[in-house]
């Protein structure tokens, strides 16, 4: 079963890494490098559209949080980490992917894209522990100003992580 996941990630142990190709070469069957996924002319609507809905969603759990409906918490935290997840698993192996290969030899943009990369996943941890913090929490007036303190932080981080996602990252998505 975790066979699947580590393919999917390219951490296959059956694999031998193989140094990339120069940038345009064709790489070698089953090689690593023809593992990149190719350019969608799709893909960057279709993460826009992740981004849409988990914005919705994430102002839906607000919402209900200062309602007071905190028995509806858990499920809609649930549903938002998984759409996260979701949507990092696509960028981590859709888009980033195709990025980082299409920029082999350009040194300064390709550091700037793993950047990027990297402060995606510290964030995606963040909301993973945010939710779990959450999703089973007893809530009294004291855990319920600490989640809506909680919630603020992270809807900030979020909302401006999406912004430069798609003014300065997306753009970088361009067939070869």
């Amino acid at each position: 079963m975790f066979e699947f996941v580590k393919r999917l990630m390219g951490q296959d142990n059956t694999a031998v890494a193989a140094p990339p190709p120069a940038r345009g070469a064709a790489a070698p069957a089953g090689s690593l490098a023809a593992r990149v996924p190719a350019y969608d002319s799709r893909l960057v609507e279709t993460l826009k559209h992740d981004h849409h809905d988990l914005v919705e969603l994430f102002q839906q759990i607000g919402q209900v949080a200062e309602r007071g409906r905190f028995h509806e918490l858990p499920a809609l935290l649930v549903a938002f980490k998984t759409g996260l997840e979701s949507h990092v698993i696509a960028e981590n192996v859709r888009f980033y992917n195709y990025v980082e290969n299409s920029l082999i030899g350009d040194e300064e943009n390709l550091a700037l894209i793993r950047s990027f990369r990297r402060e995606m996943n510290a964030i995606a941890r963040g909301v993973v522990d945010f939710v779990k913090k959450y999703q089973r929490a007893a809530f009294n007036e004291a855990t319920r100003d600490a989640f809506l303190r909680d919630y603020a932080v992270v809807g900030g981080l979020l909302s401006q992580r999406i912004q430069r996602e798609e003014a300065s990252l997306y753009p970088l998505y361009q067939p070869n």
